[in-house]
């Protein structure tokens, strides 16, 4: 796909919002252009299909927010956002993602992200997060802080039990994990038996599951 820098109809008045936004799905891209376009109020600055491109668009029109999905070629969402903050750290991203996994909006806003929606979220929804992070509040929606706080009492797992974890969801047994990891059986069963009280779950496939749906593994 052609990235092209794209202006709106919808006037450029001083409380018109200007928002860039970036996805590597043309009907999606096409879609979220569309309803901006669409709505009074907000002007579209910019398209982007790659994260590099995000970034450089940016700092081109430094728009007042930004829409982001986080799997993106070239240069993933996050190291996007963080780019972006590191040259603006007033910027207002918003990530929009199919990725609903608690570790992932952990991630998001820790990178600078001010809110975190899903793709199945309506249009009424995104506009709302739009005006709410110009006026410099964090948007989530219920779902996705419902998410997040079931886990944040949660103990969380250290690096090493986060590598011992991409093991275990391949199949490896405990013998190929101490290889690949270089340590001893011993230690790797300690590791597993900790993920698994962390994770309150019973098995290695059980903690493999959960680790898919909260987003442990997206680092791997």
């Amino acid at each position: 796909m052609t990235t092209t820098t794209t202006h709106t109809v919808t006037g450029t008045g001083a409380d018109t919002i200007s928002v860039l936004i970036a996805d590597d799905h043309p009907l999606i891209l096409a879609g979220l252009a569309a309803l901006i376009e669409a709505t009074a109020g907000l002007r579209l600055v910019g398209q982007a299909d790659n994260g590099e491109r995000a970034v450089a668009l940016y700092c081109q029109h430094r728009p007042q927010v930004v829409i982001m999905d986080l799997s993106m070629p070239v240069m993933h969402g996050l190291d996007a956002i963080a780019r972006i903050m590191a040259f603006d750290p007033h910027a207002r991203i918003v990530v929009l993602t199919t990725f609903q996994g608690d570790q992932d909006v952990q991630r998001s806003l820790r990178a600078g992200a001010r809110g975190y929606l899903l793709k199945h979220a309506d249009a009424g929804q995104l506009v709302a997060c739009i005006h709410a992070v110009v006026q410099g509040r964090r948007f989530l929606p219920p779902d996705v802080a419902g998410k997040l706080a079931e886990h944040s009492a949660a103990a969380p797992l250290s690096p090493r039990e986060l590598e011992i974890l991409a093991h275990l969801a391949t199949g490896k047994s405990n013998k190929m994990i101490a290889r690949s990891a270089a340590i001893e059986v011993g230690t790797v069963k300690f590791h597993v038996n900790n993920i698994l009280a962390k994770l309150n779950v019973e098995s290695r496939t059980e903690a493999a599951t959960v680790a898919t749906r909260r987003g442990l593994l997206s680092a791997f």
